[in-house]
């Protein structure tokens, strides 16, 4: 992995949370790195942690011009769009493959988990077929999705199972990303989660593993309707899958759940952010970039999580994305652009 692009970020020193100006070009070396970030209004001091990590750009003059025009445009036009599965959450936790947010739900019904599961061996193998169409792809994923949702509602899900679910998943959030989420609430900087999962399963996820919400972070997915047993009877707006998880789906996704309680809904409406055309997209395959599709945007920065298969994809991500992580990252990386792009200094 020796080569002119190659930009790596070893043992990089988070000291403290004061904020400063970063270059994000050539001066990649071991440092020691701050930020400004508050938590209910409180600066965060933080541990000195080490990271290691490894950093690629495939061309850091244009990340720079990128990085300057995103700062000229200010805060109020930046949004930042996440997928969850194997980008916010890490790919390996405890030392074995870390658990989708649609693969650790339980239903507490053996039958209709081994249903959902056959499922599953049927329909990912096309998903990823090179010889389907997408028109025929679209519709195979749209009755996957509903034939699993249909078992979801007929196998009698319940939010304790949901919970209970969370509670025992090999699921975790990189380092950071608590961090991450805090500096752009701070700055009033809408994110949006986009997921073809379960909205209720992810923000259960955020309440168990992160304690606590965010008013800026608005989740794009498939969310559930509950009976006042705690039952599921049926799914709010349309069928959001993985060939349409784009800012086109957000006309179909319903508000943030009321399970949250300090949470008042998005910070923006659909409108309002389709007027924040300046992007900061984080993903972890090649397919994540479309989730900018349906926005207008005038400058995006995309962000790339390899988790594996890393010598036979490294090309193609290193040519798709901006931004490389690879082994695994925590998302320090991803804060030190941001400080960036949110900077009033030069």
């Amino acid at each position: 992995m020796s080569h002119r692009y190659q930009l790596q970020v070893q043992a990089i020193i988070v000291t403290s949370f004061r904020q400063r100006h970063f270059s994000f070009s050539s001066r990649y070396a071991a440092s020691r790195v701050s930020f400004s970030s508050f938590c209910c209004g409180k600066n965060i001091e933080m541990e000195e942690v080490k990271v290691a990590s490894d950093l690629l750009v495939g061309d850091p003059a244009l990340l720079e011009k990128k990085i300057d025009a995103i700062r000229l445009g200010g805060p109020q036009k930046l949004q930042v769009i996440a997928d969850f599965d194997a980008t916010l959450t890490k790919f390996s936790v405890n030392g074995t493959r870390g658990q989708s947010s649609h693969g650790l739900l339980q239903q507490g019904n053996p039958e209709y988990d081994a249903k959902r599961q056959q499922l599953y061996e049927y329909y990912h193998p096309l998903e990823f077929s090179p010889t389907i169409g997408l028109e025929e792809k679209t519709k195979l994923m749209e009755e996957w999705w509903g034939k699993t949702h249909a078992l979801l509602v007929e196998g009698g899900l319940t939010y304790e199972s949901i919970r209970q679910s969370v509670a025992n998943a090999n699921i975790a959030f990189r380092e950071g990303v608590s961090e991450l989420f805090e500096f752009l609430e701070a700055r009033d900087i809408p994110v949006l989660i986009f997921s073809a999962g379960l909205a209720d399963t992810i923000e259960e996820v955020l309440r168990q593993k992160l304690h606590r919400s965010f008013k800026n972070v608005r989740i794009v997915s498939n969310r559930m309707v509950f009976n006042d047993n705690g039952s599921l009877v049926s799914f709010k707006g349309k069928l959001i899958h993985s060939l349409n998880k784009n800012e086109h789906a957000l006309d179909m996704a319903a508000p943030v759940h009321e399970r949250f309680g300090d949470m008042d809904g998005p910070t923006d409406d659909n409108a309002s952010l389709k007027k924040r055309t300046n992007v900061l997209l984080l993903g972890d395959h090649l397919g994540d970039l479309g989730m900018s599709d349906g926005l207008n945007y005038e400058t995006r920065i995309s962000m790339g999580f390899l988790n594996h298969n890393i010598e036979n994809s490294l090309s193609c991500y290193r040519e798709a994305f901006d931004v490389v992580f690879v082994n695994d990252a925590p998302m320090w990386g991803v804060i030190k652009l941001v400080s960036q792009m949110c900077s009033s200094g030069t």
